[in-house]
């Protein structure tokens, strides 16, 4: 069996062949919206679906799993680097287009806020709230993202996929299976492409006043001003994740660069030079049993 120095020349020689961009020790840090990790030991940057099937394609022949990467905002590189190689999905996965008057399309690599105000371009409502959200539309898909009482899942009709192999596939609504957090994606070696939104018309007026009203919440109360991945815990049942680290006392906890909210608890951010040790240090004392939920709600 070759070594992985050895297959990794192969594929960069087959990059080069076909005409993929890539890079070679990758600083993540460049990458991700917390802005910490370590060094890629290849990137590749493919420019469409065509390139992105040639890569898949041959990773799936040599036994390659590899990183897909898409905005990097909700993403916690190793400070040990990634040794996989790592697939950028975001050069030439860009495409807005309207299918009919409240059907659009959109890349994988469309960042949400460009959906968002191409819907409103179009008076096209039900992603108000997903602006302000820092991910793309295939991050969003695979995770079922979601803010203020709306998800993916209430506007998602269809998502587009390569498999690990390079076939094109796609799933519908039903078959996508979202949940909090999750999609059927989730339990799948695919990498989503696009995906297809099914909105309403609504008078641009109304849906440009929510979107403002949103992205507005968002600046009176989270910590917009430091590198973060948004907020980092998940909603335990019948609380709130923030509430229950700051009720622990931890609010503005620091290890090394970073820190837990002072705005929100529910945030690590990254006051400066942290590392992604430190990030997780801190996860780890919030999630210990002091910030575990109690027996019942307070009432």
């Amino acid at each position: 069996m070759l070594d992985r120095g050895v297959i990794l020349n192969e594929l960069k020689q087959y990059l080069k062949d076909i005409g993929v961009r890539f890079s070679e020790n990758e600083p993540m840090n460049r990458h991700t919206t917390f802005k910490t990790g370590g060094n890629a030991d290849l990137m590749v940057f493919p420019n469409g679906k065509q390139q992105l099937s040639s890569v898949l394609s041959f990773c799936g022949a040599e036994g390659i799993l590899p990183f897909i990467l898409g905005n990097g905002s909700n993403l916690l590189v190793s400070d040990d680097g990634i040794r996989v190689p790592v697939i950028s999905v975001s050069e030439g996965f860009d495409e807005l287009r309207l299918l009919d008057e409240t059907t659009v399309y959109a890349g994988a690599g469309t960042a949400l806020i460009k959906l968002c105000k191409f819907a409103l371009e179009h008076s096209l409502s039900g992603l108000e709230f997903a602006y302000g959200i820092p991910g793309s539309v295939g991050g969003a898909v695979f995770m079922n993202a979601g803010a203020y009482g709306g998800e993916m899942r209430d506007v998602v009709d269809r998502a587009e996929h390569l498999t690990f192999d390079g076939r094109p596939g796609a799933l519908n609504s039903d078959s996508l299976h979202f949940g909090y957090r999750h999609s059927a994606y989730k339990e799948q070696n695919c990498v989503i492409t696009g995906a297809v939104f099914r909105l309403r018309k609504e008078d641009p007026e109304k849906i440009k006043a929510k979107m403002q009203e949103l992205l507005q919440r968002r600046k009176d109360k989270q910590p917009l001003e430091y590198p973060s991945a948004g907020s980092v815990f998940k909603r335990p049942e019948g609380y709130y994740a923030g509430a229950l680290i700051e009720q622990s006392g931890l609010k503005g906890k620091r290890i090394g660069g970073a820190a837990v909210s002072e705005r929100h608890a529910g945030f690590i951010v990254n006051l400066g030079g942290a590392t992604t040790s430190d990030v997780l240090a801190l996860i780890e004392i919030c999630t210990s049993p002091v910030c575990q939920a109690p027996e019942s709600p307070a009432l």
